[in-house]
């Protein structure tokens, strides 16, 4: 499995390096610059705010699991490095915007300084903005938009409900909006599904729809998905009360300051690495419908409860 992730993951971060909206080439600049932007060119601090945090160092997940999904069905899976570095681009951009002081006011991310510690408020915002409106940009240029566009449409549909204001969006509000109250399990399922298993479903589900699967292989990727987002946020938890800063790359204890609704707050550690457990079991048991070929992402999904071993 290291292997195949591995090489996924490497064309992933090829493929980010290699976009031209970016640009990113020297040192980061965080000073005015001197002359208007050309027709068509991204502001340089934009640009670098941008290219700062999509192209720290990462496991880039949700990218694999849409091209680990698509490979299930089919070879070809390099034709969907736009659509992986585009959903790549919506989790950093949720990911800056979530580390504002405005929301969980956190100073590291993958063990670097948060965007707004770097370059800014106004700019991490803005970053961010550009960041979700560009990975609509780069998911038309993928090379199947002329082949099969009606795949594409239904992929980017998938993508910017399960991202929007029914899925990570509404999951993140209600966040928000819960800090401090006392925690109910339907708030916090609802939470977990929508805040962090949402953007890891829509990666499977894109990757199956743009490999033409049919609607029973639709519904094991969702099942899949969800059940998987579900553990990777229990194992969060987890990590947030017992984890270790310089491991996970970002501060950790800081759910509890700020009095986040979590699985750990209801149920205790042992109960919630039990449900992470029966989490991965279900993920697994989706994958049924696919047989040895789906045999990449059952590993990948035993391999969530390892963080926390």
């Amino acid at each position: 499995m290291d292997q195949r992730y591995e090489a996924f993951r490497q064309a992933v971060e090829e493929e980010l390096r290699s976009l031209p909206l970016l640009g990113n080439k020297g040192a980061i600049s965080t000073k005015t610059p001197s002359k208007p932007p050309g027709m068509g060119e991204i502001p340089e601090p934009l640009r670098d705010a941008m290219g700062y945090s999509l192209l720290l160092p990462g496991k880039r997940l949700r990218p694999v699991l849409l091209l680990a999904a698509y490979a299930i069905l089919r070879e070809d899976w390099r034709v969907c490095l736009p659509f992986a570095c585009a959903v790549e681009m919506i989790h950093t951009y949720s990911l800056v915007h979530d580390d504002l002081p405005a929301l969980d006011d956190d100073e590291l991310r993958r063990g670097k300084p948060t965007n707004h510690k770097v370059f800014g408020e106004s700019i991490a915002i803005l970053a961010g903005d550009g960041l979700l409106t560009m990975a609509f940009e780069t998911m038309l240029s993928v090379p199947v938009c002329g082949v099969r566009p009606e795949r594409v449409m239904a992929a980017m549909k998938e993508i910017a409900f399960r991202a929007g204001v029914r899925g990570m969006v509404a999951g993140q509000t209600m966040d928000v909006v819960l800090e401090g109250t006392c925690p109910r399990q339907d708030m916090v399922e609802y939470i977990h599904r929508h805040k962090t298993a949402d953007l890891l479903t829509a990666p499977v589900v894109a990757g199956l729809l743009l490999a033409d699967a049919t609607q029973s292989q639709l519904a094991a990727g969702q099942a899949y998905g969800e059940n998987l987002g579900l553990a990777f946020q229990m194992v969060d938890d987890l990590l947030d009360v017992e984890g270790d800063a310089s491991v996970t790359g970002k501060q950790t204890g800081m759910d509890a300051i700020h009095g986040k609704m979590t699985w750990t707050a209801l149920f205790g550690t042992e109960h919630t690495r039990r449900d992470a457990g029966q989490a991965v079991e279900r993920a697994v048991e989706a994958l049924n419908v696919f047989g040895a070929e789906a045999e990449f992402l059952r590993d990948l999904a035993q391999d969530t409860l390892v963080r926390v071993k």
